[in-house]
């Protein structure tokens, strides 16, 4: 099978091929544009000039509102432990008791307490 130039489809592919490159490298060689910024003027101050007049004075402001109560304080701490009270008086003596019933003839031994072992 062989292709010659004078085929229709051949040809038109091969100049579509051709303007295509044409455009690209047209494309590629475009200018770069660079703009320049205008200058600045920049203001020097010059000397100042003389002070002015006082002004005049201004209103009084409005008075405040009142503030709102304050919270309730904490707790106070536990007072210390009073002083002992002074000794009271001697109670009156009693009344002698009356004597009593005689017994039966039976004797009472009271016995003194043991003595503690020598250590």
């Amino acid at each position: 099978m062989s292709y010659s130039l004078s085929s229709a489809p051949l040809r038109q592919a091969l100049y579509g091929a051709a303007l295509l490159l044409c455009t690209a490298l047209a494309a590629c060689e475009r200018p770069t544009v660079v703009t320049v910024p205008a200058a600045v003027q920049v203001a020097v101050p010059g000397p100042p000039g003389p002070a002015g007049s006082q002004g005049s004075q201004g209103y009084q402001g409005n008075t405040g509102n009142t503030g709102s109560t304050g919270s309730t304080g904490n707790t106070g701490n536990t007072g210390s432990q009073g002083e002992a009270g002074q000794t009271g008086q001697d109670g009156q003596t009693g009344q002698t008791g009356r004597t009593g019933k005689s017994g039966d003839g039976t004797t009472v031994i009271v016995m003194p307490p043991a003595s503690a072992p020598n250590r």
